[in-house]
């Protein structure tokens, strides 16, 4: 039997590119209008849903990039951020911030590193080690 916490939504890697491209576009118009909304919260757990872990294609792994980096850049308070996000997107939030660092860009590694401290306060060293030992899902 399932157990009660189901496991995040990812995508499957035989599933049609285009319907994956389809559905971050998707994701996309969401998080735009929970950001003019003022609930970046929500857009960040929207943008982190349903992240294509399993393609290989480049394409959709950098659309959905985009799209997660949209909702991460427009956190202002991090430690509030942890009070309403839920354990469960912690790992696949830890590949985001690396693919953050990873871009070079000053203003999107500042916030990497900030959400990239409490992030580690709060899920502790475990969830670097998942994040850099998978490397089946990546981002």
């Amino acid at each position: 039997m399932a157990s009660s916490a189901a496991a995040p939504p990812y995508l499957h890697a035989d599933e049609n590119l285009e319907a994956i491209i389809s559905r971050i576009e998707q994701k996309s118009r969401k998080i735009e209008t929970l950001l003019k909304q003022s609930k970046p919260v929500e857009a960040l757990k929207t943008a982190l849903e349903g992240s294509p872990l399993k393609t290989r294609d480049e394409r959709c792994k950098s659309a959905n990039w985009i799209v997660v980096h949209r909702a991460m850049m427009a956190i202002r308070d991090v430690d509030g951020m942890f009070n309403s996000l839920d354990p469960e997107y912690y790992d696949i939030l830890m590949k985001y911030l690396y693919r953050g660092l990873s871009t070079g860009d000053r203003p999107t590694c500042d916030q990497c590193l900030k959400i990239h401290e409490k992030l580690t306060e709060k899920a502790g060293l475990g969830c670097i080690l998942r994040s850099l030992a998978d490397t089946v899902n990546t981002v």
